[in-house]
């Protein structure tokens, strides 16, 4: 039984009930082991495309595919058991047409057990929002910074200042009323994200947006300090574990030269002990 369809986790409804409640918590994650340490702290975990530039090495999210998608949203169901999933919809896999976004959609939730998808995009994607969730699938949406339209928006930079903000107004609007359960703002100036926030009906889930949006959402690589390229300015590094782990590597491979390691409790005696043990 795939994690999203145990009786712990909520389901989309329940995360758009949350509008205006408490404050809605969710995480990144890719592997089993992290799915399983921020199981019982996240409403929802999110399989991301940044999947491609934290553990593949990638330039951006563009070269993502289905498969990499698929293998990471099955390592990541298997660590939960009360958090819901969404997963990410990669770059190419839901542009071209509703029936496109369908089939892909339906595949991703197929394979992995994701209770929801996550696509980019503001009022050019509502026809394709609605058409998904007319079908059975709940689509959270994506708005302001996204990653995948990073060639056309000029880069990683803000968006929505000035006029501009008038026009991801009208993102949010649509893909509220197209049937998106939430949305994501990502790099946004704050007062906008609390315009947004005030005057759409769904819970707004803010990435370098605002602390009055309906909930948060950061890459854990980020806060957790693993990944170390670059650190966005909306990133707080709750741990430096990066440096704590070449640290560690530092101190193995000295000890491994100088013939430190393995110690005597690290080997094995050329006789069995008595009692059966395995040491």
């Amino acid at each position: 039984m795939s994690a999203t369809a145990r009786k712990t986790a909520p389901m989309p409804a329940n995360i758009k009930a949350r509008k205006g409640g408490v404050p809605l918590v969710s995480l990144t994650a890719y592997t089993t082991p992290m799915a399983q340490m921020m199981d019982p702290h996240c409403d929802f975990v999110l399989v991301g495309d940044s999947v491609g530039m934290v553990l593949h090495g990638l330039p951006s999210t563009l070269e993502v595919t289905m498969e990499m998608m698929i293998l990471h949203g099955r390592a990541v169901a298997r660590g939960l058991s009360r958090s819901m999933m969404v997963i990410d919809m990669p770059f190419g896999s839901y542009e071209q047409s509703p029936e496109q976004a369908f089939e892909s959609a339906a595949t991703l939730m197929r394979e992995t057990g994701a209770g929801a998808v996550k696509l980019e995009g503001g009022q050019h994607m509502a026809p394709t929002i609605d058409f998904l969730v007319k079908r059975g699938i709940p689509v959270m949406a994506h708005i302001g910074l996204t990653p995948q339209s990073i060639n056309t928006l000029g880069g990683y930079t803000v968006q929505g200042r000035g006029a501009a903000g008038d026009i991801m107004m009208q993102d949010a609007r649509a893909v509220a009323v197209a049937g998106a359960f939430a949305v994501v703002l990502e790099k946004v100036p704050q007062g906008l994200a609390d315009r947004i926030t005030a005057e759409v009906e769904i819970p707004t889930v803010g990435i370098g947006a605002s602390a009055g949006c309906d909930g948060q959402i950061l890459v854990v690589d980020d806060m957790l300090g693993l990944f170390t390229a670059f650190k966005a300015k909306f990133v707080k590094r709750y741990a430096e574990l990066g440096q704590t782990g070449e640290d560690a590597i530092a101190t193995y491979a000295e000890e491994v030269r100088a013939r430190r390691f393995p110690g005597p409790e690290h080997v094995f005696a050329d006789a069995a002990p008595k009692g059966g043990t395995r040491a």
